[in-house]
């Protein structure tokens, strides 16, 4: 269980401990219980603090009504989240806080998630997305304390992990749509295979391609470098039946 502290947790910076109301017992924040115990606080139910500095046990506010130390610059009275100043603000759609500023954010009603005033009408909704656990780590976007990086295709990821995964490669873990402009990598692409021959057996090669960011379907000649879409001039293609030759080579 937590020591009282002024300086908080990892997670938060507050003066107060919350008792837990599944257990009765003392933690700096929910996220503390979460991986202590072997079950989950609910911090909408929580009723009761204890002061840090006065180990007052009280009713949940801002302030100790003993001592008067301030338990957190910034108090929801409905999440029960006490922290420094971020200017946090209550989303009642979300049903949470979040870290704002509130003027510099909106409320997606079909992703159901508050998103940058940049992204409004600009991105591609798919309904409750926000709800969906992150395809990565396989962990919770919505009540995250990370922020969720919104895809071209609309799918969503923790800021953090779609950062890790540029590491590795550029297509949505989802549905493969490429994740960021590629367009630069396509140009570059042109002329590395039009540098790049194929060996004569396969100059006539001829496959049919399926584009991961278009969906159309088009016939190619095949490179071992990448296949080029007909329709949107991406390399994100997949061979999608049987090569052929030609037919003046037939």
């Amino acid at each position: 269980m937590a020591e009282a502290g002024g300086a908080g947790c990892e997670h938060y910076r507050r003066s107060c401990l919350l008792q837990a109301p599944c257990c009765g017992k003392f933690y700096v924040c929910r996220l503390c219980h979460d991986s202590k115990e072997d079950h989950q606080m609910d911090r909408f139910k929580v009723k009761q603090v204890q002061c840090a500095k006065c180990r007052k046990i009280q009713q949940a506010q801002q302030s100790c009504e003993d001592c008067s130390s301030v338990f957190g610059e910034y108090y929801c009275s409905i999440c029960h989240l006490f922290d420094k100043d971020k200017k946090q603000y209550h989303c009642e759609k979300c049903g949470i806080c979040r870290i704002g500023p509130k003027e510099d954010f909106f409320h997606c009603s079909k992703c159901n998630l508050c998103l940058a005033l940049s992204l409004q009408g600009k991105h591609k909704c798919i309904e409750n997305v926000s709800r969906q656990d992150c395809p990565i780590c396989l962990e919770d976007i919505h009540t995250s304390r990370v922020g969720a990086h919104v895809l071209p295709c609309g799918h969503l990821l923790h800021r953090t992990c779609y950062e890790d995964m540029l590491k590795e490669g550029y297509r949505c873990p989802l549905c493969m749509h490429s994740a960021l402009d590629m367009s630069r990598y396509w140009r570059q692409l042109d002329d590395e295979v039009a540098q790049t021959p194929m060996p004569t057996e396969y100059q006539n090669m001829m496959v049919e391609i399926l584009c991961n960011d278009c969906s159309a379907r088009s016939t190619v000649q095949f490179h071992i470098l990448g296949m080029k879409c007909t329709s949107c001039e991406s390399y994100n293609t997949a061979q999608d039946g049987g090569c052929r030759m030609a037919l003046e080579q037939q």
